[in-house]
């Protein structure tokens, strides 16, 4: 379907702040939306990325082999896949009336991707997971104790039923467990060692999860640190959430086909946000996943080219 909803006057284009992974209609984490940004160069992308400032803008465009086409840049550079710009992209696209109930998908620079909408919530396809265990991020130079100092923590603080694993379903991250709702909440991150870390194992970013029911009443409650795309902290991330359900399926043995995870709870100040994964097995083994939630308009704004 042709996107017909872009407006362009002179130099100024329209762009929309949408919060992805709302919870009960507040929260979630906001991101740039731009419609028919097929003329759009990379450079200009990005320098609309910077000037929103938000964490993730989605340009989307025409596609020759998907339903559209979607270019994610942070403030400073591109990034391949992002969570809640995609359910932020695609919940305006349905409220507009450019998408209906049911399957599309989307290309990137990383392939193509489906895209479920489920009445007001958007979901989106991820890879089976890879898995990274510390003992071959050696080759990188990065050991598990200089990731834990990067966060302040010590082994006596992570979750026992799971090592910190770097996973992928599409972008990387380093997942990892700690026991005490209250020692996450409490982390002081050290930005410029975490962003050293993530250039070398290329990250995008650290996931740090409890699922301590004292800290949360869903599946996990997370944290998520990329400052090597500009971000020191973000409320939502779809990306990470997919493989942390791989992790609570996997290896701390949770044997659920859906995965409620929360973050944002322990931000300052707080956007709590809700991320839907559903898993899709075979003989036991995560196939393909599917992370999803809620999208909520915010504001339209003007950019200048």
């Amino acid at each position: 379907m042709k996107i017909s909803h872009f407006k362009a006057q002179g130099n100024t284009i329209s762009a929309h702040i949408v919060s992805g992974f709302t919870h009960n209609g507040i929260g979630g984490n906001p991101a740039g939306v731009v419609l028919d940004a097929d003329a759009l160069s990379e450079a200009q992308m990005l320098k609309v990325a910077a000037q929103l400032g938000l964490s993730e803008t989605a340009f989307v465009s025409n596609s020759t082999s998907d339903g559209f086409k979607l270019d994610f840049f942070t403030p400073v550079r591109r990034i391949a896949h992002c969570g809640h710009a995609t359910v932020a992209a695609f919940a305006y696209m349905a409220e507009k009336g450019i998408v209906q109930e049911g399957m599309t998908s989307k290309e990137t620079v990383d392939g193509s991707r489906a895209i479920s909408i489920k009445g007001t919530m958007a979901f989106m396809e991820q890879l089976s997971p890879r898995y990274t265990a510390p003992s071959d991020w050696l080759k990188q130079g990065v050991t598990l104790d200089s990731v834990l100092d990067s966060v302040g923590l010590s082994t006596k603080d992570l979750d026992v039923t799971v090592s910190p694993l770097l996973v992928n379903t599409g972008n990387s991250f380093i997942v990892i467990g700690v026991k005490e709702g209250t020692r996450l909440q409490q982390l002081e991150p050290n930005f410029d060692a975490i962003e050293t870390i993530s250039n070398k194992l290329d990250l995008v970013g650290y996931y740090l999860f409890t699922t301590n029911p004292g800290a949360t009443d869903k599946d996990a409650t997370t944290r998520m640190f990329a400052p090597r795309y500009g971000i020191k902290e973000e409320s939502a991330t779809g990306m990470a959430a997919g493989p942390l359900a791989c992790v609570l399926h996997d290896i701390v043995g949770i044997k659920k086909q859906t995965f409620q995870i929360e973050q944002g709870k322990f931000m300052a100040p707080p956007s709590p946000s809700l991320i839907s994964v559903d898993l899709t097995t075979s003989n036991g083994k995560i196939t393909g996943l599917m992370a999803g939630g809620k999208g909520k308009v915010q504001q339209d704004i003007e950019i200048e080219l």
